[in-house]
């Protein structure tokens, strides 16, 4: 499989978090509601950053939803997205066949790295 896009975003939590406390109604623009479940800051700053990492890794198009781009946890914990719409209509343009993504987060900043193969 050959790469086809690689993609890298970091949050401030604290930021993050303030940005969520003025406008709540973001929440609900930017997670599905499995997503935003029992989350904390720190955790969804980085499914927050994963998104944005997906969304440079497929080329930034116009458009792109934010919930078609879920990210869950499989049951040993690690996180993998879940894609619909017009983030899976991208993907598929472009062949990607596999989508990688670590989350990270320490010291106030969450990290995402997404690689996309195909």
């Amino acid at each position: 499989m050959a790469v086809i896009g690689v993609g890298v975003d970091v949050a401030d939590v604290a930021r993050f978090e303030a940005s969520l406390g003025r406008t709540p109604a973001l929440r609900g623009r930017l997670f599905t509601a499995q997503e935003s479940q029992s989350r904390t800051p720190r955790s969804l700053a980085a499914r927050f950053a994963a998104k944005e990492a997906l969304a440079k890794a497929l080329g930034a198009p116009p458009g792109l939803d934010w919930h078609d781009a879920e990210v869950v946890s499989e049951p040993d914990g690690r996180p993998r997205f879940e894609l619909r719409g017009t983030v899976a209509a991208r993907a598929a343009e472009l062949g990607v066949e596999g989508v990688h993504v670590s989350l990270s987060h320490d010291a106030g900043i969450a990290t995402a790295m997404v690689v996309l193969e195909g």
